[in-house]
C-alpha cells in the first residue's frame, strides 16, 4: 500500500493524520460548544450573545482562510510534515491563550490566530495519506482520517463539562502532543521527486490563470459548502432553531454537536465505502448531497418534537454530512504534486471561509423573514449550487497522482 521507496508504515501516517484532524475539529466545534458560558462569563450581555458568537465564529473562519492559503503554499514550497508541524504549533499556544481571555476583542484576535494555524492541518494532512497509499485504496485512508477526526467534536463536548477556559487548554496541550508523534513520520515520497524537478511549486495564483484549473477549483469549493452550511447554521443555532420550530423542551447545542458529529464519523466511512463500491467519488458526493437537502427538510419540519428526537434527526444529518472526507479527497486528487497541497489545503478553508458570507446572508435575511424561511432558501440555494458543481469535476476513482501541473 505504500508508494514504492516510502520506508515508513502507512499507518502511522495514517494515525498521525487523523489525529492532527481529530485536534481540528476539537477545536472549531468547542467555540461552538462553550460560545454561550463563554461570552456570559466576559460580561456579554444575553441580548447579544447571539451576534458575538456570530462576529467570533467568522473571525475564526477569515483566520482558516487566510491560514489555508499560507500553509498550502508552504507545504508545496518546503514540504508537508514542515508545514504540519508549525500549524499545529501555532494552534496549540493561541489556544492556551485563549483560555485566559478576558474581553471580547480579546476572545477574536486568538480566534483568528488559532484559526490561522489550524487551517493547514486537515489539507496538508489528506495531501500527505493521498500521496503515500495507492490510487485504489487512498479513498479508505482519507475516510479513516476523517471519521477518527471528527470524533474529535465528542471529546470537545466531554471536555467543556469542565469549564470553557480549561476546554482550551487541554485544546492547546493535545496540539503539544501531537508534535511528538510527527517525529516518527517522514516527508512524502512524492514531494521528495518533486523537489528534484524545476517545477514551480506552490503557485497558488495559477489555479486562477488556468480557465480548467479555475473550474476545478471553483467547483471543488461549492460542493463543500452544504457541510458548513449543516454546521455552521442548523447545528451551531440549533438552540435558537429548537425554540423557532416548536420543539417540546430546550435544545443544548453541546448535544447536538456532539450527536451530529457521531453521525458524520459514521457517515465519513460510509461514504468513503460508496465511493470505493461504486468506483466513482462523483456518485458517491451526489448521493450524499441529495440526501442532506432531504434530511434538512426533516429538520424543518420537527415541529411537537422532543430534543432527543431532533437530536437523533442531526445525527442522521451528520451521516450524509459525512462526505467532507471523499470531497477532500476529491480535492486533492484534481491536481498535481507541485501544487496539490496548495490546493488541497485552501479548498476546504474556502469552504469553512464560506461561513461568513453564509452566516451574513442568513442572518440579514432571517431578520425580515425568521430563522426557518431564511434558512430553507440559504441552504436551497448552497445545496443546489453543489449539485451542478460535481459535473465539473474530474471523476478521479483510480487516478494517478504522480503528475506535475504545468501552465
Amino acid at each position: 500500500m505504500l508508494k514504492q521507496g516510502h520506508t515508513h508504515p502507512l499507518n502511522i501516517v495514517v494515525i498521525v493524520a487523523a489525529l492532527g484532524y481529530f485536534v481540528d475539529i476539537y477545536d472549531l466545534i468547542l467555540f461552538s460548544i462553550v460560545r454561550v458560558p463563554s461570552l456570559q462569563e466576559i460580561g456579554i450581555a444575553a441580548d447579544e450573545i447571539k451576534n458575538a458568537g456570530v462576529y467570533l465564529l467568522n473571525m475564526q473562519m477569515i483566520g482558516m482562510l487566510l491560514g489555508g492559503i499560507v500553509w498550502g503554499m508552504l507545504g508545496d514550497k518546503k514540504g508537508r510534515l514542515s508545514t504540519l508541524f508549525l500549524t499545529i504549533l501555532l494552534y496549540s499556544l493561541a489556544n492556551i491563550a485563549n483560555g485566559f481571555v478576558q474581553t471580547l476583542n480579546q476572545y477574536a484576535t486568538l480566534r483568528i490566530i488559532a484559526g490561522f494555524g489550524l487551517a493547514g492541518e486537515l489539507g496538508i494532512g489528506i495531501t500527505l495519506v493521498s500521496e503515500v497509499m495507492t490510487k485504489e485504496t487512498r479513498a479508505w485512508g482519507t475516510s479513516i482520517v476523517s471519521g477518527i477526526g471528527i470524533i474529535g467534536a465528542a471529546l470537545a463536548f466531554w471536555v467543556s463539562e469542565w469549564g470553557w477556559r480549561e476546554s482550551y487548554w487541554v485544546g492547546g496541550v493535545l496540539g503539544l502532543l501531537l508534535l511528538g508523534l510527527r517525529l516518527y513520520i517522514h516527508e512524502s515520497g512524492m514531494f521528495n521527486k518533486l523537489k528534484e524537478s524545476t517545477a514551480k511549486r506552490g503557485d497558488f495564483l495559477s489555479l486562477f490563470r488556468n480557465r480548467e484549473k479555475f473550474i476545478k477549483y471553483l467547483a471543488s469549493i461549492f460542493v463543500g459548502v452544504p457541510v458548513w452550511f449543516t454546521i455552521g447554521v442548523l447545528v451551531t443555532f440549533s438552540k435558537e432553531f429548537g425554540e423557532a420550530i416548536g420543539v417540546t423542551g430546550a435544545v443544548s447545542p453541546g448535544k447536538s454537536i456532539m450527536y451530529h458529529y457521531f453521525g458524520a464519523a459514521l457517515g465519513s466511512v460510509i461514504t468513503g465505502y460508496i465511493s470505493q463500491k461504486l468506483k466513482s467519488r462523483k456518485k458517491a458526493l451526489w448521493i450524499a448531497i441529495i440526501s442532506l437537502s432531504f434530511l434538512s427538510v426533516w429538520y424543518f419540519s420537527a415541529s411537537g418534537y422532543t430534543p432527543e428526537f431532533l437530536y437523533l434527526i442531526l445525527f442522521i444529518l451528520g451521516i450524509a454530512n459525512g462526505y467532507w472526507a471523499v470531497f477532500v479527497t476529491v480535492a486533492s486528487e484534481q491536481f498535481g504534486t507541485n501544487i496539490r497541497s496548495t490546493a488541497t489545503t485552501t479548498i476546504p478553508n474556502f469552504v469553512r471561509g464560506a461561513t461568513v458570507p453564509v452566516l451574513i446572508w442568513w442572518k440579514y435575511m432571517s431578520e425580515s423573514m425568521g430563522i426557518i424561511q431564511s434558512s430553507m432558501i440559504v441552504g436551497a440555494t448552497v445545496i443546489v449550487l453543489a449539485i451542478v458543481a460535481v459535473f465539473f469535476l474530474e471523476e478521479s476513482y483510480g487516478k494517478d497522482l504522480d503528475y506535475l501541473e504545468t501552465e
